[in-house]
């Protein structure tokens, strides 16, 4: 599955899913640009990176994803110096200090706030650059979302641990989920595929118990590594799945089962 030239914009690309979604770009012959709105991360993830894979197919801008100006000027930048935007990966995942508190103390407005950053910065995005598809007369856009759109949390995972999965992340991936389908339809006639990648947990030094009961829900692995969902984030890219529009891909080893 060629990515050959397709130019592909992952936002959070300097995050820890971002890094290996710009790594399977390139490994596919594609151009990958973070945008990110930590420049300095963004700057050195772009530098390393680009050392790893020596590869001159890495490129960096900066970018809000709840700017309506800053999406203008990245999409203006990008068409400027590529004369195309082959498709834009929603992985960005801005959330404010208080985000992630147990269902009893979260305030509303820090549910709101959380809301709009993410799913409201989702929309802003898919906006912005479906204009631009829409112009140019094709596009792809690909939503990160999660398990957790899709099934009921399972609280029992954990016990034990001061984690918890936040109420605000159910909302906002439930819904993204069914805001791409929602675009899909729009789009209808455009040229423009939306799709929804669901991942399930990803491994990032969480707490042992945590991680044993978390296996318990899974068929072989348990917790994925953020490298787990390069296949599908490529298959998603590439004209292989030109027909696949408005699905929700679970990539999960079996723990919404």
């Amino acid at each position: 599955m060629s990515l050959k030239n397709k130019v592909i914009v992952v936002t959070g690309g300097a995050g820890l899913i971002g890094k290996e979604f710009i790594k399977a770009i390139v490994e596919n012959n594609g151009i990958a640009i973070i945008a990110d709105i930590n420049e300095k991360i963004g700057q050195e993830a772009k530098e390393a990176l680009s050392k790893e894979l020596n590869s001159k197919n890495i490129d960096f801008v900066k970018l809000d994803i709840t700017s309506k100006d800053s999406l203008v000027t990245c999409i203006k930048y990008l068409h400027d110096k590529y004369k195309r935007i082959d498709a834009l990966v929603n992985n960005a995942y801005p959330r404010n200090k208080h985000y992630g508190r147990h269902f009893f103390d979260v305030e509303y407005s820090d549910f709101i706030e959380n809301l709009g950053l993410n799913l409201g910065g989702y929309f802003a995005a898919s906006q912005q650059f479906a204009r631009y598809f829409k112009e140019q007369g094709y596009g792809n856009i690909i939503n990160i979302c999660s398990i957790y759109g899709v099934v009921a949390p399972k609280f029992e995972i954990y016990n034990n641990t001061t984690m918890t999965m936040p109420v605000e992340y159910a909302a906002i991936k439930s819904g993204l989920i069914h805001l791409t389908k929602y675009m899909a339809k729009y789009f209808k006639g455009m040229n423009i595929k939306v799709n929804a990648l669901s991942p399930g947990g990803i491994f990032d030094n969480q707490p042992e118990p945590f991680l044993e009961k978390y296996k318990d829900q899974c068929l072989n692995k348990g917790m994925l590594n953020n490298s787990d969902l390069k296949g599908t984030l490529v298959y998603l890219l590439s004209d292989m799945s030109r027909y696949v529009n408005g699905q929700n891909i679970v990539v999960d080893d079996g723990f919404s089962l």
